[in-house]
């Protein structure tokens, strides 16, 4: 599986409350909450985004609350992936119950937005096909890569009993 898309970069310490703010969390339909996603760091975000864009993000990106809203909010978007210097640990775990792959490169700080990422998940290689460079980062064990191309945790599981 490939996931390819123009970068949408952002800094350091992206907050759950900045990728979902929590005036928002009352909305019951994920579609919704999608339409408000990035909006207290871009507001125009989802307007400037296409689906199967990527997000970019420097250290400690997903960090705060443990709310499982923010990478649902960012899936629901249409961002095919976020690759960062580092996640918050509970962002990372419920990135991937949701289905939404997340990618771990020293390098992050390197990627320009508006660059063109080519993501290989099984060999863990980013390719920034804009600079011309690639980028190593985490290959998932077999499991976890399961649980992202079912969508997440829960329909991994259905399929499996």
């Amino acid at each position: 599986m490939q996931i390819k898309g123009k970068v949408h970069k952002f800094g350091d310490n992206v907050n759950t409350d900045e990728i979902i703010p929590a005036r928002y969390l009352n909305i019951r339909e994920a579609e919704e909450l999608a339409g408000h996603c990035m909006e207290d760091i871009d507001k125009e975000f989802v307007k400037k985004m296409d689906k199967g864009d990527i997000i970019v993000g420097g250290k400690n990106f997903g960090c705060g609350s443990s709310r499982e809203h923010a990478p649902l909010t960012i899936k629901t978007a249409g961002v095919s992936a976020v690759v960062a210097e580092s996640f918050a640990r509970i962002f990372y775990r419920n990135a991937i119950n949701i289905g939404l792959p997340i990618f771990e490169t020293e390098r992050a700080k390197d990627i320009k937005d508006n660059d063109s990422l080519e993501i290989n998940p099984e060999k863990g290689e980013i390719n920034n096909l804009t600079q011309k460079r690639t980028y190593r980062t985490q290959s998932f064990p077999e499991f976890i890569q399961g649980i992202i191309s079912a969508g997440g945790l829960m329909k991994w599981v259905k399929k499996r009993i």
